[in-house]
């Protein structure tokens, strides 16, 4: 008789863990809905940059290069690499940028700072990929040291091929 007492005093002593336990699940659940909500979201929105960024990251001309064909720094073996690219400009270049145009598109000074760094590879290393991006980086800033005037924003291997 005490027993059925204290549950009419103290409600809570009647069902004591069976709400508790309705509330977690409740709670997990909400989390879950809401975090893939939200990773929804990002993926669809959040996670591709606006139309207005990519247009400011993407070079707005592009130069074409002749192919280079130079022999590498290797020292234990002769190996050659040919190469052809285009490279992204900020702007329009002055003057034209094929053979013969006669402008005022700094081809030798291009051409130099290109080879400048391609006779300087390895070609254990430029048949990497990392070592292909490592080109590129490296072309970029001896382009941009070298050629400042052309605002160059990136280079694109059109075609790449080593000789072993």
């Amino acid at each position: 008789m005490a027993d059925t007492a204290q549950k009419a005093l103290n409600p809570a002593a009647q069902e004591p863990k069976k709400s508790n336990g309705l509330m977690l699940i409740l709670l997990v659940g909400a989390i879950v809905l809401l975090g893939g909500g939200g990773a929804f979201w990002f993926l669809r929105h959040g996670g591709k940059p606006t139309e207005a960024a990519v247009q400011e990251k993407a070079p707005g001309y592009t130069v074409h290069l002749e192919s280079f064909t130079v022999n590498l720094a290797d020292q234990e073996e002769s190996h050659f690499l040919r190469i052809t690219m285009d490279l992204g400009l900020g702007h329009a270049p002055k003057g034209g940028a094929e053979k013969g145009e006669g402008g005022d598109f700094p081809t030798a000074r291009t051409r130099d700072a290109v080879l400048s760094v391609l006779t300087a590879g390895k070609a254990n290393t430029l048949m990497t990929p990392e070592g292909k991006a490592q080109l590129k980086r490296d072309l970029l800033q001896e382009l941009q040291t070298r050629v400042p005037e052309l605002d160059v924003q990136e280079v694109y291997f059109t075609e790449f091929l080593v000789q072993r």
